[in-house]
């Protein structure tokens, strides 16, 4: 059985290690080599394969100290020619088998934050980068709004119980935009309580299951009555479809609240 478990980097990322049960590891996005080296050793571990979601250096920064220690590493990645170290290029609807278990991933195009970004989905899982965030999404760096819009939408189709194991513990940051957009949500303040409960006890937030970003997170909620009114305010005019309102959500979040 797949077991996931957080290793922390930086100040706020999470590498997240994949194992079965027999000796071998895989990894999804070590920016820092370090805390996997340290965590690998601790539990006598073998790394044999690596996923990336994406080129950013928080995501990629570890790969070349890893392949030294573990020679035959398979890098699996994106068609990104800014990652030079994959072995692998995935493109969507093909399947990636982490060598040394036996779980497989659907690998989902879902550009945006960044025009090369790939996701992971199985075993009820999806490891989606920085695309979506517990209670929010990325930035638009050299993708488009658009794209990125379309991906979140991709995403919310997804089964309701699927868990999203995004990359970085910005929840209650988001959670704070998410109550700008919605200040009246029941659903929100509930889900701000048990997030500063975590917080506090030191836990991690995330994985967060699909259906409460479905209710609490404003960027999956761009056809809701009350985001769309928020979202024109922000703008000043009328939105005539989800991907302006997303947009106009985006551009408000970047502007006046990070």
């Amino acid at each position: 059985m797949l077991d996931v478990q957080p290793i922390q980097a930086f100040s706020d990322n999470y590498i997240w290690l994949l194992t079965e049960g027999r000796g071998t590891a895989a990894v999804v996005d070590p920016g820092d080599a370090d805390p996997v080296l340290e965590r690998l050793r601790e539990h006598q571990l073998t790394l044999t394969s690596v996923l990336i979601t994406h080129h950013h250096y928080d995501h990629v920064g570890g790969l070349d100290e890893l392949i030294a220690a573990f020679p035959g590493l398979r890098i699996h990645g994106p068609t990104d020619d800014r990652i030079r170290a994959l072995t692998d290029r995935h493109h969507e609807g093909e399947t990636v088998q982490p060598a040394g278990l036996d779980s497989r991933f659907q690998v989902l195009e879902v550009p945006g934050h960044t025009a090369g970004h790939i996701a992971y989905l199985g075993d009820g899982r999806l490891f989606c980068g920085d695309t979506l965030f517990a209670a929010g999404c990325g930035r638009v760096f050299d993708g488009t709004f658009e794209q990125l819009a379309h991906s979140l939408e991709r995403i919310a189709d997804l089964p309701g119980d699927t868990l999203c194991y995004c990359a970085h513990e910005y929840t209650l940051a988001n959670l704070g935009f998410a109550r700008w957009v919605e200040p009246d949500s029941p659903a929100l303040s509930d889900r701000l309580a048990e997030a500063e409960r975590r917080r506090a006890a030191g836990l991690s937030t995330v994985p967060s299951r699909l259906d409460l970003e479905l209710a609490t997170n404003p960027f999956l909620r761009t056809q809701e009555p009350n985001v769309i009114a928020a979202a024109e305010r922000a703008a000043g005019r009328t939105l005539a479809t989800a991907t302006e309102v997303f947009t106009a959500l985006r551009r408000w979040k970047d502007e006046k609240y990070d």
